[in-house]
């Protein structure tokens, strides 16, 4: 592989770490802070991407486009928490499943429904529909630098709130201790509240940016929902460091071996063999990672130890 096409790789990679973080960060406090399994998180990362298509449609402005599509989903989480899940924090694991595996269904087949099966796209923003120069004759799209920055500027603020602020304190006294901080006067369940809002406006930012560069079409969360629990559960249930680490770790380990995995393998089988192992290989390669992190450490790269 030429120095260029790393170069590349390795941005494609961080690239999708990050877009990947926007949507663990909501799914590993819901499921850190709260205890509720929400397998339904991917499709706010959906629904964000359709709200952008939509906003873009009346308003022809991608920034304004983007501050609507970011208040919808934070609205549509506030109404989905009330509706449905602050019924589910006492129930089982179980019960949490099956009802957030309804809410996909039914999720996918709304959007169907407003929009049709048919993908939709969006386009990037005229202001970052250009190249940067990366080197000598490598082009990089510039839209692809700003998810990027909007991903790590995100990822600042999220740390900054959660651990240097009052709000972040309660969040992580409210995970551990929820009788204690309740009896103190801090109303968990508006917290919980606010926290899953949060969450989905998070993931709804992930599909809205991702937009541009990705067909929006009906179920195009579920699959980026299992690799969002794999980061969770490598960066450790509940941490935000873990979730950012983990996150670009998946990002890079799932792009490069994709594009270096057959290559490796011909160095030590016959190159239709490697071709035939290679691609099936690179896509188990983020849960051996996966595997070998719970194997060293079970609790992930930043959870909590236990005695």
């Amino acid at each position: 592989m030429s120095t260029a096409l790393l170069v590349v790789q390795v941005l494609n990679g961080l690239q999708l770490g990050l877009l990947l973080f926007l949507i663990a960060a909501g799914l590993t406090l819901v499921f850190g802070i709260m205890g509720c399994i929400n397998l339904a998180h991917g499709v706010q990362y959906m629904i964000g991407a359709y709200l952008a298509v939509q906003f873009y449609a009346w308003t022809e402005h991608f920034g304004l486009t983007i501050l609507l599509a970011l208040a919808t989903a934070l609205l549509l989480g506030l109404l989905l928490e009330i509706v449905v899940f602050r019924r589910l924090y006492e129930r089982d694991h179980l019960d949490q499943v099956l009802a957030t595996f309804g809410i996909i269904l039914f999720v996918n087949e709304a959007v169907k429904v407003i929009w049709g099966p048919v993908p939709l796209s969006l386009p990037a923003p005229e202001l970052l529909s250009g190249s940067f120069v990366l080197m000598d004759g490598l082009l990089y799209p510039t839209y692809r630098l700003a998810i990027l920055a909007a991903g790590l500027l995100v990822a600042l603020l999220l740390w900054l709130v959660v651990m240097r602020t009052r709000v972040g304190m309660r969040l992580r006294a409210g995970a551990t201790h929820p009788q204690i901080v309740s009896a103190l006067g801090v109303d968990i369940g508006r917290l919980f509240m606010l926290v899953f809002a949060f969450g989905a406006m998070l993931a709804g930012f992930a599909g809205a940016l991702a937009a541009p560069i990705l067909s929006v079409e009906p179920g195009m969360g579920d699959n980026l929902l299992i690799v969002a629990f794999v980061v969770i559960i490598i960066g450790g249930i509940g941490s935000i460091k873990g979730a950012f680490f983990a996150a670009l770790l998946v990002g890079l380990v799932d792009t490069l071996g994709r594009s270096l995995a057959t290559d490796v393998l011909k160095l030590a089988f016959a190159p239709a063999t490697a071709n035939q192992i290679g691609p099936a290989l690179a896509s188990m390669l983020i849960y051996i990672l996966m595997a070998a992190i719970l194997w060293v450490r079970p609790t992930g790269l930043f959870g909590a130890r236990t005695s």
